[in-house]
């Protein structure tokens, strides 16, 4: 590398151990864990059979932009999942020097890109609702879902969607249970209390959202097998399935308990996320 590239690369590392770009992380995570709490809400109204509830993020925003002063929040959900956005770039390119070793590094960095993306598109909802231009997303996935069955290997293209859902839900659960989570963290400074809620919160947290994510991996999976482009498989979709279960609302309730154990625990990521 070039004197220049290192200058440029030295350079964008300072930006990322920058405490106001960490910051736009911090932000962004308790963004995020919002979303999730609101989901959790929903879920539960889905549960006891409220009509109207969607719990999936869509649902979750509108829900949000409903509440008195609710625009302004959403504006601020958007903004703050954008910082995310910035935060998890600056991860994925010259960020994670902590985490050894190497090869750790780069798959964590791959993940960091990976979010980016996610909350991206996220953050382009909450805009787009915010600004009063919010479109049924619902409608749009399933327009999207035929395209892409129509095509010659539409099918595997969308099955091989459904299982990389199965082992991101997979994976989800495996950092739950292992509380593989707390290796983000610098507990160092938090109190005994701070300590063991933030650990509680993540072990319920992750395995419940690892559990809605698996649903729509089998819902997608189904869906490309028996060819049915108008299935709904969204993360609303996911919980009504099953809430239609035997001992269904029990269950859906556990997981809508999760979910807001993982919204709280953002916030203690949000508070303790190793820079």
């Amino acid at each position: 590398m070039t004197t220049a590239g290192h200058a440029t690369a030295d350079a964008a590392r300072d930006t990322t151990d920058n405490k106001y770009f960490q910051l736009l992380g911090r932000v962004g995570l308790a963004a995020y864990g919002l979303v999730h709490f609101t989901i959790a809400y929903l879920a539960v109204r889905v549960a006891l059979g409220a009509s109207g509830a969607k719990a999936d993020k869509g649902g979750a925003l509108a829900t949000i932009a409903a509440q008195p002063g609710g625009r302004a929040l959403l504006w601020a959900v958007t903004v703050g999942l954008a910082m995310l956005v910035l935060w998890r770039l600056g991860e994925a390119t010259v960020g994670l020097r902590w985490v050894q070793p190497r090869h750790k590094r780069i798959r964590k960095r791959i993940e960091s890109a990976l979010t980016a993306v996610l909350f991206g598109l996220l953050a382009v909802s909450a805009g787009k609702l915010a600004a009063g231009a919010g479109a049924d997303s619902g409608n749009q996935q399933k327009a999207l879902t035929a395209r892409v069955l129509a095509l010659p290997i539409g099918q595997l293209l969308v099955g091989a969607v459904g299982v990389a859902l199965l082992a991101v839900a997979t994976y989800e659960i495996y950092r739950g249970v292992r509380k593989k989570f707390v290796e983000d963290l610098d507990l160092s400074t938090a109190s005994p209390t701070a300590r063991n809620a933030a650990i509680r919160l993540g072990q319920a947290g992750y395995p419940a959202l690892g559990i809605a994510y698996g649903i729509i991996g089998i819902l997608i999976i189904t869906m490309a097998v028996t060819y049915r482009p108008n299935k709904a498989v969204g993360l609303d979709a996911a919980l009504s399935t099953l809430a239609a279960q035997p001992y269904g609302t029990a269950s859906l309730l556990l997981v809508a308990a999760g979910l807001a154990c993982f919204g709280l625990y953002c916030l203690f990521d949000a508070r303790y996320r190793r820079g």
